[in-house]
């Protein structure tokens, strides 16, 4: 008798549990399938995330692409070739909006004073602000003989020649030392939640700026300017040896 309701009993749970498990996958599925989006989102959004220091470096890399246009103007007027001023004037007006009215102003606002209140590296700081101050001022003077009228002047290639040479220049050993001195400093003068924040502030920064993303925006305008001097494909700069 005790035995016969014992296999009553465990047909009963292996019926309803059918039954229930089949309704518990039902329910569950969902749910699961609900916790794989939103870790893949979740992924997807730590993979997009920008520390400031990266967020700077690669900004640098579309300085560095105009800096190798500039150089190539340079050596287009040496060698005494032609060479399109609208490049040269649309090279200069990037350089005005993505590297000196954003980018250098994010340094200047948000790092500089950071270390000058740290007292580290405060001499490197106030060169780096000097010379952004210069670039101003080359950057207007490309603009100004890089115009179709000055072009004509035939003093005037030379001038635009010696702009962009000062221009690169500076900013060769600019960039270089903010990359390997400045920016690796940085992370030490300021908390992780500082860091982190700032990384969240640059990215605001740059979509009130840009209505966007500037980064992407700005490096679709240099891949043009290089296709339109020919200097776009990397393999051409590839020594033949």
């Amino acid at each position: 008798m005790l035995e016969d309701r014992f296999l009553l009993r465990r047909e009963w749970l292996r019926r309803t549990g059918t039954i229930l498990g089949g309704t518990a996958i039902l329910q569950v599925t969902p749910l699961l399938e609900g916790q794989a989006k939103h870790a893949a989102n979740k992924d997807k959004d730590e993979d997009e995330e920008i520390s400031p220091a990266e967020d700077l470096m690669r900004e640098h890399g579309v300085l560095k692409r105009v800096l190798l246009i500039y150089r190539d103007i340079v050596g287009r007027i040496d060698a005494g070739r032609d060479f399109p001023p609208a490049v040269v004037m649309s090279s200069a007006r990037l350089i005005r909006s993505f590297v000196e009215d954003y980018h250098e102003k994010l340094e200047e606002d948000y790092l500089f004073p950071r270390f000058r209140k740290a007292n580290r590296l405060v001499d490197l700081v106030d060169v780096l602000y000097q010379q952004h101050q210069k670039g101003r001022i080359l950057t207007d003077r490309t603009m100004q003989l890089s115009a179709a009228a000055a072009i004509k002047d035939a003093g005037q290639p030379g001038n635009l020649r010696n702009y962009l040479h000062e221009f690169v220049r500076m900013y060769e050993p600019h960039e270089a030392r903010e990359d390997t001195v400045l920016f690796p400093a940085f992370r030490k003068i300021v908390s992780k939640n500082e860091y982190d924040s700032l990384g969240e502030e640059f990215e605001k920064k740059e979509n009130q700026f840009f209505h966007g993303d500037g980064f992407e925006k700005n490096v679709d305008a240099v891949a043009r300017l290089e296709k339109e001097l020919g200097i776009y494909d990397l393999a051409q700069f590839t020594p033949k040896i």
